[in-house]
């Protein structure tokens, strides 16, 4: 699958880069893990080591702070575990047990980081998501820190919609897929902590501006479908009802696999020239602050592109 990805997605035509401090944040973020109890276990510290959050945090962030590069690494570190907990090891197929432990979760989102509240005792992920919470909060962003924990919550409602759809065997609308997937990504929490690593932020108007509000959308929607069609022989395999977007195409059209693969492919490549024409527009009437945030957008894009492409995590 990785080779028809390869050779029917169009390559982002933006540059390449790698953070140089990747290979340090990456043992750092696995000994994070370790100590909140994400991984308890050599098994999971391998398959945490294979999903090399650092390389894409790193290939992400290229240019952000050491300190920001490490806070965006040990999230995706995190989202990789819950991921790990609802794919593998079947959190996500019951409801009946994922809405307990995201109902913890919101609390202690609730708490946006507060190191004078002590967050309820909620168990590894729990402990470890208010770590997150508290050095976000660190950064004295209240914005940005109020608009991190707010996808993190729209993140963790959206696993419980796929819940129930895995529950039921249920495969959703292409329009309903598109757009809970932006939320389980979790590509928003990550564009956030990017922006919060970067030397040069953008400030509140410029995050407010449409035309960068709705590019966020479109590059949201490239990171997943990219990640869809890299990672959808591994989850076909697993669950042939999985949540991707080729599964969804399939359903609606009533097409085989192949074509359904070839009309994801397509998407993709429509999403990257309307992306691309619709930065040329902000970035040819922006300000150097938006042109950072462009920068951040575009560098998420190729990230995933170039991770996808060697990640074990898809083998």
């Amino acid at each position: 699958m990785r080779d028809f990805a390869i050779s029917a997605l169009r390559e982002p035509p933006f540059p390449t880069g790698r953070h140089g401090a990747t290979d340090q944040v990456a043992s750092e973020s696995i000994e994070w893990a370790r100590t909140f109890g994400l991984v308890d276990s050599s098994q999971r510290v391998h398959r945490l080591e294979r999903a090399d959050a650092a390389g894409l945090a790193g290939r992400a962030c290229p240019d952000g702070s050491v300190d920001g590069l490490r806070l965006l690494t040990d999230l995706i570190s995190w989202l990789f575990v819950m991921d790990d907990a609802c794919d593998e090891d079947g959190l996500g197929a019951d409801p009946a047990r994922l809405g307990p432990a995201i109902s913890t979760l919101l609390d202690v989102l609730d708490r946006c980081g507060d190191p004078y509240v002590a967050p309820p005792a909620v168990g590894p992920l729990g402990d470890a998501l208010h770590d997150l919470c508290r050095r976000t909060r660190l950064h004295d962003r209240a914005g940005l820190l109020l608009r991190f924990v707010s996808q993190m919550r729209e993140y963790l409602l959206a696993l419980l919609w796929e819940a129930g759809n895995r529950e039921r065997r249920r495969v959703p609308e292409v329009a309903e897929y598109v757009q809970l997937r932006r939320h389980i990504g979790g590509v928003h929490p990550c564009l956030t902590l990017t922006d919060l690593a970067s030397t040069r932020p953008s400030g509140p108007a410029q995050r407010a501006d449409p035309g960068l509000v709705a590019l966020d959308l479109l590059a949201v929607d490239l990171v997943c479908w990219c990640n869809d069609l890299f990672s959808y022989g591994k989850e076909s395999q697993a669950d042939p009802d999985a949540h991707n977007l080729v599964t969804v195409l399939a359903k609606d059209s009533g097409t085989d696999e192949v074509t359904a693969l070839r009309s994801a492919a397509h998407r993709f490549n429509q999403g990257l020239a309307t992306y691309l024409d619709a930065e040329g527009a902000l970035r040819a009437a922006g300000d150097d602050g938006i042109r950072d945030a462009l920068a951040a957008r575009r560098n998420w894009v190729r990230a995933t592109y170039d991770w996808s492409v060697v990640a074990a995590r898809y083998a």
